[in-house]
């Protein structure tokens, strides 16, 4: 552990490590080596590093290795593929084969050395890249990609040899994208489309062709990263790279797995501080999925749930099904801020509104009513007899005339209202030609969103293929389920970014008082005993229950005279996990009778189990409250992760649970108790009193503390149960379980 006494490591010492070049790559920020100002007090980056990449995707020059002209060799449509690319882009392409003078008519150069000029990057069609990287080096090339499989997605051989592959880039001083990737890359952008676009990061080619069709739809792309394995360039830095271009108004991705859950949430801080939106369908939720995706990529997928949880604390908007990915991205992209919150639900049918409506509602959608005067507005143009609350209900024959952009003009001049949507569950021209037309004719003239639901299977109408699809106003989707999941994403996303505080500007640098008077505590590779585990919680400032550790019968007496009757006592030692199993706790002892044959009881099971004690707990009883569990756990892709949830048995019967991953401010850790099932709990039941959770979350922030500062010397640590008291009162820790590393 990190006390000297140990022979081991001190925190300075620990960043230190992490800063030299031996250990792992030197972080580094803002383009330069990290120094002290940008690590936090475990020495991790708190900044992401945003890799220039234009030479990457606009190079001046380009070297294609192994290029081939010959027919039938599948290297010959991948160079006449990369020469149409490189035209597209105005750059220069030279051939690079030993045997060949040209290729295509283009002059050959028979290796990298005999290049006519240094190129930004090269195009690596063979089947081994590694011999190749030093030569990319001496030519001082910036990027290379890497076609070629057989690394780790094939297993523990394939994964050492991408290890050496990843170990030469680095001294080699490029940037790879791949290996085991592809020409999506080089793919055809239409640049005849406006707008803001979306940039495209996939790890599986194949899954961003839908986004990549929606061109077809009038939907802007201007990127697209196949990250293959990522041996180098990753997810991470094509996010962060994507978030300062500002042609790009959404970030599309599909992750089977995160290289480094650090450099993940960094560039989604990133993205989060520009406002950027970034979509994400991450596999793996299931046992069956994390193992898929694991065969195909090489990589960890992580704990699920501490992935969804890490992604919603930076404003990942996570998707489950392409089509979702392709409608969000779509719509986050193109959709100007809300101007209210409100949603109004437009239809001819008040069958199609009520059943948009609820589920709409049940997603969470607002769904105001209309105020009196603007529902007496809109019966000048509507029966009386149909409801205009909200959802709103035409009637049908008011979409044929001139009332009809009335009404949509109308609902969309309340202050209130900053959504339209408006379902056409299937065509019936002319009418549904005339109400396509009023609302793209309205989205013109206004800065709030109108969505369209066209529900015919056919999509080949003009009033869709034409009218709605040839508007970059109106947001036009198939499904009322991707309409829903879309504009909730949207007013999410905005709600998040405006009060958006990036937790890494606050996080810790320097080693705390506390850390210190932790050192001679920790014992590497064991488990505390109750008492150390509960000196740990003292030292940082959480609250433990009155208590004296005591070795005999007599001082167990005189322990409970001190901390006053009634007494829990509790066999205390390092072996000791699950107290309560093995009878090792006696609670409301009220004499000193019972609290001699408490002593004797609890000694002679520790001797029967065979099980070593430091001594036995007279602990203070403290009855009224809400048990809760507050815990640190080691991640293998984020590293310690903080968790608070329903305590004592609950937590495993309901495994009511929120997870963090530090940093983190406040107002994550009161956003965890809001995820609870059972945070009614909190608020008082069945006549009980409200409890302070004000100081439960501080004892959730103190517990973010230890996890930044012990996280790499804590595999496990849990408070359970933290009895939170009622309003007022505080919070008491009253057992602890703590395993070091």
């Amino acid at each position: 552990m990190l006390g000297s006494t140990h022979g081991t490591l001190t925190t300075d010492s620990r960043r230190a490590r992490v800063i030299a070049c031996g250990e792992q790559p030197s972080p580094v920020v803002h383009g330069r080596p990290a120094d002290v100002d940008d690590l936090d007090v475990s020495g991790r980056p708190l900044y992401a590093d945003v890799p220039d990449l234009d030479r990457f995707f606009r190079p001046e020059s380009v070297a294609v290795v192994g290029a081939s002209d010959a027919e039938g060799r599948p290297n010959t449509g991948i160079t006449r593929q990369l020469i149409a690319w490189a035209e597209r882009v105005g750059a220069r392409l030279h051939p690079v084969h030993p045997t060949r003078q040209s290729v295509f008519g283009i002059p050959c150069s028979p290796s990298l050395a005999d290049l006519p000029e240094q190129v930004d990057l090269a195009v690596l069609l063979v089947g081994d890249p590694l011999p190749v990287i030093g030569e990319l080096a001496e030519a001082k090339v910036k990027f290379a990609v890497a076609f070629a499989s057989g690394f780790a997605e094939t297993g523990a051989e394939g994964a050492a040899a991408q290890a050496h592959l990843a170990a030469a880039v680095r001294r080699a001083g490029l940037r790879l994208l791949g290996p085991n990737t592809n020409l999506n890359a080089f793919e055809k952008f239409r640049d005849d489309l406006d707008g803001p676009a979306i940039a495209l990061i996939t790890q599986s080619g194949h899954q961003g062709r839908p986004v990549f069709a929606m061109q077809e739809l009038g939907v802007r792309l201007s990127h697209w990263a196949p990250t293959g394995n990522e041996a180098d360039l990753e997810t991470a830095d094509f996010i962060s790279y994507f978030s300062e271009q500002p042609e790009i108004g959404a970030i599309a991705c599909y992750v089977e797995g995160l290289k480094d859950g650090r450099s993940f949430l960094l560039a989604a801080d990133r993205a989060a501080r520009r406002g950027v939106p970034v979509v994400a369908v991450k596999v793996g939720r299931t046992e069956t999925g994390a193992r898929t995706a694991a065969s195909h990529t090489g990589k960890l997928t992580g704990a699920d749930t501490v992935v969804d949880a890490a992604m919603r604390q930076y404003g990942v908007i996570r998707v489950d099904g392409l089509d979702e990915l392709q409608d969000t991205a779509a719509l986050l992209a193109r959709a100007r801020a809300p101007r209210a919150e409100g949603v109004v639900v437009y239809s001819i049918s008040g069958g199609t509104g009520a059943h948009f409506a609820d589920l709409a509602t049940a997603a969470g959608l607002p769904l105001p009513n209309l105020s009196a005067p603007k529902q007496a507005e809109l019966h000048q143009w509507i029966p009386e007899y149909l409801s205009v609350t909200n959802p709103v209900d035409n009637g049908g024959h008011p979409v044929g005339d001139w009332r009809g952009r009335k009404i949509i003009d109308a609902i969309l001049a309340d202050p209130e209202v900053g959504v339209l949507i408006c379902p056409i569950t299937g065509p019936f021209p002319p009418m549904s030609d005339k109400l396509a037309q009023d609302l793209v004719d309205a989205a013109e003239q206004t800065d709030k969103l109108v969505c369209v639901v066209w529900g015919s299977p056919v999509g080949t109408e003009a009033a869709y293929r034409e009218t709605l699809l040839g508007s970059s106003k109106v947001a036009t989707f198939r499904t009322f389920a991707n309409c829903i999941t879309a504009v909730g994403a949207y007013l999410d996303h905005h709600r998040f970014v405006a009060a958006y505080r990036s937790p890494f500007d606050e996080a810790p640098r320097t080693p705390s008082p506390s850390f210190r008077k932790t050192q001679a505590l920790m014992r590497p590779g064991q488990q505390l005993s109750e008492h150390a585990a509960k000196q740990l919680l003292r030292a940082y400032g959480i609250r433990v229950p009155r208590e004296q550790l005591v070795t005999s019968a007599a001082a167990a007496v005189r322990a409970a005279s001190l901390v006053g009757y009634p007494v829990v006592m509790k066999a205390s030692g390092a072996q000791i996990a699950h107290k309560t199993e093995l009878g090792l706790v006696k609670i409301g002892l009220t004499s000193a009778s019972q609290v001699r044959d408490a002593y004797r009881e609890l000694t002679d099971i520790a001797r029967y189990e065979g099980i070593s004690l430091d001594g036995v707990l007279v602990c203070q009883m403290v009855e009224r409250g809400v048990e809760m569990v507050v815990g640190v756990t080691h991640d293998q892709l984020f590293g310690p992760t903080v968790t608070v949830g329903l305590g004592g048995v609950l937590v495993e019967v309901l495994r009511d649970a929120a997870v963090r991953v530090p940093p983190f401010g406040e107002d994550q850790a009161r956003g965890m108790l809001g995820e609870l099932r059972g945070r009614a709990l909190l608020e008082g039941v069945r006549g009980g009193p409200p409890v302070d959770v004000d100081a439960l979350v501080e004892v959730v922030m103190r517990v973010q503390r230890m996890a930044l500062e012990l996280g790499d010397d804590i595999a496990e640590l849990d408070i359970n149960p933290l009895m939170v008291l009622p309003r007022g009162q505080g919070a008491v820790a009253l057992d602890a379980l703590v395993v070091c590393r």
